[in-house]
């Protein structure tokens, strides 16, 4: 039987699915990061670990049967290593917004509206690391994904179009855009990745790993992608018109789509996918709100209590501190949690209509700027667990909402992986 293995590293830690061809799981596992994964010198370390213990806890029986195998990771969370393969200095994380400092440079080399103009880019984090790293040994600049798909394949700078989005790739032209290579010129540039499609088979496991946890000796490592494009992924969405909105601790919408949407305005991006495009945005509201406020046990109990076809007159923009990112794009934009009336019932109420009208005005904004008009939205996160939430989101998307079969990225990984060896 062939098998196919997809690894998901997350923001707390690593999972990962084994299925065979017909979508079928055989194995699930899952390992939480030290420290939660924050940011500290020793992460590389701390995910090299997390990998190798969610191989080993896979069965033997069903590793020696895995013939190819794709990592995703979080979306702009960087790393410099030397050219052996070897972390330089401590990554810098998807969330950090240290790039900042650099925005002023950032504008001068990039288009306007480009996907790249945030601080927290990939691109923003390689200039501020030419601008404030003093060392000019040879570099080699790598995705959270590029250098864990490294320790498995061996081959160093090998990264995917969709982590590569917010370095610059221009997708388009599947090249890097002479924009970018003039701009970052320098003695201290480091080496760019070379940019695969998503799931390409990249080479064999390296002897020694695949002798360690028991791997065919052909078994293959295919490119990567980013942890929301997996869980994207492993909704099994294919039609333009289709959505996944992903309810986790932040709000992201992607909606598959014949037109390419970009527009930093707004925070809005599209990622390549086949001969479509992945259009969305991802907002700071979202269940690390409600979390704030709530129990998981009153988030249950109060949520059986409010009728969902009953709109509520509170206009929430709930976020747990300064700053949004679509579908307002505004770095200083304030929290609004007032009026809180003393009923807890009726403020979770006003909390869940308020983030399902952010919900809606992204969807709303995607199709104004030119995507296919939505159709139907698929949940994702724990968020989509809560039935009245998903009837209150349904009265304002104005279009059928279901959950789909699987929602884990490590199946949309391993579906990556599947595809990869049979397309």
């Amino acid at each position: 039987m062939n098998l196919y293995l997809g690894i998901d590293f997350g923001t707390t830690g690593a999972r990962s699915t084994v299925i065979d061809s017909q979508g079928t799981i055989h194995c699930e596992t899952e390992y939480t990061f030290a420290n939660n994964g924050q940011q500290q010198p020793e992460l590389p370390s701390v995910w090299q670990k997390a990998l190798w213990e969610s191989i080993e806890q896979i069965p033997p029986t069903i590793r020696n049967q895995v013939r190819a195998i794709a990592l995703d990771g979080t979306s702009s969370t960087v790393m410099l290593c030397g050219t052996d393969g070897i972390p330089v200095c401590e990554p810098i994380l998807y969330n950090d917004g240290r790039g900042a400092a650099v925005t002023e440079r950032l504008r001068a080399i990039a288009p306007d509206n480009h996907t790249v103009l945030s601080a927290t880019s990939s691109l923003a984090k390689l200039l501020w690391w030419q601008d404030f790293r003093e060392e000019t040994a040879p570099t080699v600049f790598l995705h959270q994904a590029d250098w864990l798909a490294f320790l498995l394949h061996g081959k160093l700078g090998i990264s995917d179009y969709h982590n590569a989005l917010k370095l610059g790739f221009d997708v388009d032209t599947l090249c890097y855009p002479n924009w970018l290579i003039e701009g970052i010129a320098g003695a201290a540039t480091p080496e760019l990745p070379q940019v695969v499609a998503p799931g390409t088979p990249v080479g064999e496991v390296r002897v020694q790993v695949g002798d360690r946890f028991g791997f065919p000796r052909d078994c293959m490592i295919c490119a990567g992608t980013t942890d929301s494009i997996a869980a994207f992924l492993a909704s099994g969405v294919n039609l333009p018109g289709e959505a996944v909105t992903s309810l986790g601790s932040t709000l992201a919408v992607k909606l598959l789509s014949h037109t390419r949407v970009d527009d930093s305005r707004y925070g809005i991006y599209s990622h390549k996918l086949g001969d479509l495009w992945l259009v969305g945005g991802a907002s700071n509201t979202g269940g690390a709100v409600l979390r704030h406020f709530f129990t998981d046990a009153e988030l249950d109990n109060y949520s059986t209590q409010i009728d969902p076809e009953q709109e509520s007159l509170l206009d929430y923009y709930p976020l747990l501190k300064k700053g949004d990112r679509f579908p307002i794009n505004d770095p200083n934009l304030p929290p609004r949690l007032e009026p809180r009336p003393t009923d807890s019932v009726e403020f979770l109420h006003g909390l869940l209509e308020s983030i399902a009208r952010i919900e809606a005005r992204g969807y709303q904004l995607l199709q104004e700027l030119g995507a296919t008009p939505l159709t139907k939205v698929y949940t994702a996160g724990g968020g989509a667990k809560n039935s009245v939430w998903s009837a209150i989101r349904k009265r304002y998307l104005k279009v059928p909402v279901e959950t789909p079969i699987h929602t884990a990225a490590a199946y949309g990984t391993a579906l990556l992986a599947m595809r990869g060896m049979t397309d």
